[in-house]
């Protein structure tokens, strides 16, 4: 990130972990938020644009899927924030930080299918890169934050392979 924490100039902060661990965990997650930011756009995009005989299926589970993410960007953002660093917020900051590729045109529904289940595993991989520093600057919230969103995009990779099995 290579930018000092945003603090106020008489209250700095002080978690009990150190700046230079706050700075590589805030990076880790602000490469976090890129990919479920990303991955909430995709969604979102195939949730307007699916059609075939299991639309009103994809419709629906796509709609679940993007407003979870969507409140998901909201809690990696203010963890960000909690650790003293700016979010990122910006689609130009979103593409240089995210492992997720946009997807151009309007796939077909298996394609999107296949294309949401990389998404969800591509944001547990970045989730799961995080835990080093996570682990060793004893960062508890965090560690807590990465587990869950790991949890959610596990099942929901999961759930959209089961769709592809005949």
């Amino acid at each position: 990130m290579g930018k000092k924490a945003v603090t106020a100039a008489s209250m700095p902060i002080d978690l009990g972990i150190s700046e230079k661990d706050r700075a590589k965990i805030a990076e880790g997650l602000s490469h976090l938020l890129a990919d479920t930011y990303t991955l909430y756009l995709k969604t979102h995009n195939f949730h307007w644009n699916v059609k075939g005989p299991m639309f009103q299926t994809l419709h629906l589970m796509f709609e679940t899927q993007y407003t979870e993410l969507a409140l998901a960007v909201d809690l990696i953002a203010e963890r960000i924030r909690a650790l003293g660093f700016p979010a990122p917020g910006t689609y130009s900051q979103y593409a240089k930080l995210s492992s997720i590729k946009e997807t151009s045109g309007v796939p077909e529904a298996t394609q999107m299918i296949r294309l949401l289940v990389e998404g969800q595993e591509a944001v547990t991989r970045t989730a799961r890169k995080i835990f080093p520093v996570v682990d060793k600057a004893s960062d508890e919230p965090t560690a807590d934050l990465l587990t869950q969103r790991m949890q959610v995009h596990e099942k929901t990779a999961w759930m959209l392979r089961a769709l592809l099995d005949k």
